[in-house]
């Protein structure tokens, strides 16, 4: 205990301080991403902390209907607010893939994934930026290179994987179990399901990670699962972290997630 004992208000504004935001999987879906941000700023003027970070999880693209508004929105804000951090997910790091290599399969993405096969979302995207997707392969990824602003290309290319704050680590996917933070490869961090969904083990920070979607927020005590379906037309959500507990951002207000046993 410190010698010194804090003020009553002095504690309650260290405390505020380690509030953390965090968004989940937005897949295209401008208008929730704008409503999980006035959820947070309603909660940002309860609580009286203006300096928390706002994290998202990645997958920007793909299923949803406006991912060239996603990332323009997303970039134009980063760009002015440094409490804004976007982390790259598999389906942006897809996306940069096919307008750098085009058609035909990628030797670094999973086998048998295609961006533009049914159910990926690639097709989506394009119909984004006013690109029809049936067309021939060559085409399309011509027209695709050239209509896509290479602003939004930078923005997605220079993405961090993994971002540290107070007592969690934010990724994508996850962590691959047993290997230290500073040896985990993208690969993992933005792909990584099974191996790490199933383990127990004591991660240190709480990972805090999206990707494989959840029908709500789950928290596993070593890991807090927040991407709630959006791209399958379910909510996106939104969290606020203090310390290792996490609480729903709702119209009405935090909902706190309880710890699953």
């Amino acid at each position: 205990m410190s010698a010194f004992p804090l003020r009553r208000d002095a504690r309650a504004a260290l405390v505020t301080a380690m509030t953390i935001y965090a968004i989940g999987d937005i897949h295209g879906h401008l208008a929730q991403l704008q409503a999980a941000h006035d959820r947070i700023a309603a909660d940002r003027a309860r609580m009286g902390d203006a300096r928390a970070p706002v994290i998202h999880l990645g997958d920007l693209v793909d299923r949803g209907p406006n991912a060239a508004g996603v990332i323009d929105w997303l970039a134009t804000r980063t760009a002015r607010d440094p409490r804004m951090i976007v982390l790259l997910g598999n389906h942006d790091q897809m996306m940069l893939r096919w307008l750098e290599t085009g058609p035909g399969p990628d030797p670094r993405d999973p086998p048998n994934l295609r961006y533009l096969a049914p159910g990926m979302g690639g097709r989506e995207t394009l119909a984004s930026y006013d690109i029809d997707p049936d067309g021939p392969s060559g085409e399309v990824h011509a027209e695709a290179r050239d209509r896509i602003p290479a602003t939004h290309r930078a923005f997605l290319a220079a993405r961090p994987v993994m971002h540290r704050a107070g007592e969690c680590i934010f990724v994508h996917a996850g962590i691959r179990p047993g290997i230290s933070l500073d040896k985990q490869a993208i690969g993992d961090l933005v792909w990584i399901r099974q191996d790490f969904l199933t383990s127990t083990h004591d991660h240190g920070p709480l990972v805090v990670h999206g990707h494989t979607p959840v029908s709500e927020v789950e928290h596993h005590g070593n890991r807090l699962a927040i991407d709630t379906g959006a791209a399958y037309g379910r909510p996106l959500s939104a969290v606020a972290i203090e310390g290792r507990d996490a609480y729903v951002l709702t119209d009405d207000g935090r909902v706190p997630v309880r710890w699953m046993r």
